[in-house]
């Protein structure tokens, strides 16, 4: 017999495969309960998440104004500012009102020095703030006129019948910079922010994944940037291109749009790009942050002031809060400045870019080249 030849005592035993049968069984229900229990908890935390955020959004601290003369003016910020809700400004006439509802300082606010109170709004800037700014006005006005006909009727002073017509008609209020007709609940924003972040997160993470596995070499980092911004402007023509079919930003002025949108994108994968080149497979997790954390508080569907605090703060400085914020700007508010959202962006987008070129310049663990040959 053959040295190389199996033998009977080489052959596994009928108890040794039964062991290692349990083994195998033991190791898959391990796995799969490890499974279920990561699933669970972040599906847990997910959902704390989601409702601590926009279960109960309430206003805090919602910036509006107001037109009053001295005898009128305390009487009723003292009003609209307790609780908390209002933050009340004052303003010298209507005009210098709704020009800083132009420029989104305030949401909106009232004028009370006519023969009848105007209420001015921006439903382009968030429908949720316009409707309780209605609400509000609509209850005190009637709460003030069923006083005056109590006061008038404790008198002995007939109630006519233009008083109460008064009592049942409508407010007057004026929407300053209306929501277009093609996006009459104001989602159209969440749902770009959303397409981005996505997208990003998917790209990013196949390129990222290039860069550990490149050698020293400049021209490789360049290669990949330009892959980056060549991949975010032709994301943003997509966006753009998209948003046509439904007629969203019709009126826009399109090559500034897709400069904002390329921002975006680029500071989406560039910097979960970075985060992917500095520690591997699990800086796509940054990308996924993006899309399952920063969309909810990007202020697209929750107001940044119907946000808890710490949601409003973190929100404001992630990509996606600060490009939501300036393409709303560049849609619907011209006159608003947008430097520091753009600013934002910027920084996300330079910095990912950084790491990226750094990464590549330098010697990499394993001094493999990539699979794919850049021609450089």
């Amino acid at each position: 017999m053959k040295d190389d030849e199996p033998t009977a005592d080489s052959a596994p035993t009928a108890d040794e495969k039964s062991e290692a049968g349990a083994t195998s069984v033991q190791q898959f229900r391990r796995f799969a309960t490890a499974v279920c229990v990561v699933g669970m908890l972040v599906q847990l935390l997910l959902t704390a998440y989601y409702l601590g955020m926009g279960h109960r959004a309430a206003p805090h601290d919602l910036p509006v104004g107001l037109v009053a003369g001295p005898d009128q003016r305390e009487s009723i910020t003292t009003m609209l500012e307790e609780g908390g809700a209002f933050e009340v400004g004052d303003y010298a006439s209507a005009d210098v009102l709704t020009t800083a509802i132009k420029r989104r300082e305030v949401y909106g606010g009232v004028d009370v020095t006519g023969d009848e109170p105007v209420l001015y709004v921006a439903g382009a800037a968030g429908t949720s703030a316009a409707s309780l700014l209605r609400t509000t006005y609509d209850n005190v006005m009637r709460q003030q006129k069923a006083e005056q006909v109590e006061a008038m009727a404790r008198a002995g002073d007939p109630v006519g019948v233009t008083v109460a017509q008064s009592l049942i008609a409508t407010p007057k209020a004026v929407d300053v910079v209306p929501l277009p007709a093609d996006d009459v609940n104001g989602v159209s924003l969440g749902f770009l922010t959303q397409a981005l972040s996505l997208g990003g997160t998917i790209a990013s993470m196949g390129l990222g994944r290039l860069i550990p596995r490149t050698r020293r070499s400049w021209r490789r980092g360049v290669a990949h940037l330009a892959t980056l911004v060549l991949y975010a402007v032709g994301s943003a023509g997509v966006v753009l291109w998209s948003m046509s079919w439904f007629g969203v930003g019709a009126g826009a002025d399109h090559l500034e749009m897709l400069c904002i949108f390329s921002l975006i994108s680029l500071a989406v994968t560039g910097s979960t790009a970075g985060a992917v080149a500095l520690v591997g497979a699990a800086g796509a997790l940054v990308g996924a942050f993006y899309f399952t954390i920063g969309t909810v508080i990007s202020g697209a569907s929750i107001l940044p002031e119907f946000l808890p605090a710490f949601g409003r703060e973190l929100g404001e400085h992630l990509p996606t809060g600060a490009g939501v914020q300036a393409v709303r700007d560049n849609l619907y508010f011209p006159d608003a400045p947008i430097g520091g959202h753009l600013t934002v962006l910027v920084l996300y987008a330079a910095i990912g870019c950084l790491i990226v070129l750094i990464t590549n310049i330098l010697p990499n663990r394993t001094d493999r080249t990539s699979e794919v040959d850049l021609g450089l």
